[in-house]
């Protein structure tokens, strides 16, 4: 009976244990995430790319504000926060930041 017990107990602690943790995510979890721009090669073509996905994603949900309408600072954080409204990888995140923080040239 006690063998029976305590093999129950290894069979559920390890049941238990190799289990896929769950992490859950709230507005207050601080998330450390950064804006890899600095990585990405800025090009007219990355600018294009990123004003295209700017218009086309943002836009369906609200008005469009325009790029100066923040700094590269605070563009930051809300390109982030907006990302996990979308179906945005990193990579069109990055760009979508490239062009709201390049200056025209």
């Amino acid at each position: 009976m006690k063998s029976s017990v305590l093999i129950g107990l290894v069979v559920v602690s390890v049941v238990v244990g190799c289990a896929p943790k769950k992490v859950v995510v709230t507005e207050e979890t601080p998330v450390v995430k950064e804006i890899a721009a600095e990585k990405l090669e800025i090009t007219a073509e990355v600018i294009a790319e990123g004003k295209n996905l700017y218009t086309t994603s943002c836009a369906d949900c609200h008005s469009l504000y325009e790029k100066e309408s923040f700094t590269a600072e605070q563009w930051k954080p809300i390109v982030i926060r907006m990302q996990k409204n979308t179906k945005l990888t990193d990579l069109q995140r990055e760009k979508i930041y490239a062009y709201l923080t390049t200056p025209q040239f």
